[in-house]
């Protein structure tokens, strides 16, 4: 099962991955209701490279990004589900709405992103260039998504659980 680490700790696993002359991959994003389409990313990410670090953002970046509501759980089990994937090498939380200082401090070799993205939309991507990087989308189509799981729980439930 992968770790959640540090700041400093990622940076050092990072930076042992070049030494080393393994490729870093770094994934991020808020995997608020662990779905197929987020273990479909990851695992297609984790082929990029050596090393799959999954940067997760914060409870208080959800809420940012997401709105009220969210997330529908704390930080600390989320990084627990995404640590039980076979995929995923460690876990790293960041508070920022976007990844930027977390790729000018760990110079991943690749910035992989989901198919909500084209390589040119990904917000970072001036960020992965510039410290030699490159976007790489991955996974499948976006066809399901933590809203829509949310929606299809509360139109089947109507916010009666048992």
């Amino acid at each position: 099962m992968a770790a959640l680490i540090s700041l400093d700790e990622a940076a050092h696993m990072a930076s042992a991955c070049r030494e080393d002359g393994k490729r870093l991959v770094l994934a991020n994003g808020c995997f608020d209701l662990l779905h197929v389409g987020h273990v479909r990313y990851l695992r297609e990410a984790k082929s990029l490279g050596d090393v799959l670090l999954v940067a997760l953002n914060s409870d208080d970046s959800v809420r940012r990004l997401k709105g009220p509501g969210r997330p529908l759980m704390p930080a600390a089990e989320r990084a627990e589900l995404l640590g039980a994937l076979n995929a995923v090498d460690a876990v790293v939380l960041f508070d920022e709405d976007r990844v930027d200082g977390l790729i000018a401090r760990l110079k991943p070799a690749v910035h992989a992103k989901g198919t909500d993205y084209s390589e040119e939309s990904v917000p970072e991507r001036s960020t992965v260039l510039a410290v030699g990087g490159r976007v790489v989308i991955t996974g499948d189509p976006k066809t399901h998504g933590t809203r829509d799981l949310i929606k299809i729980v509360l139109d089947r439930f109507g916010g009666a659980c048992s």
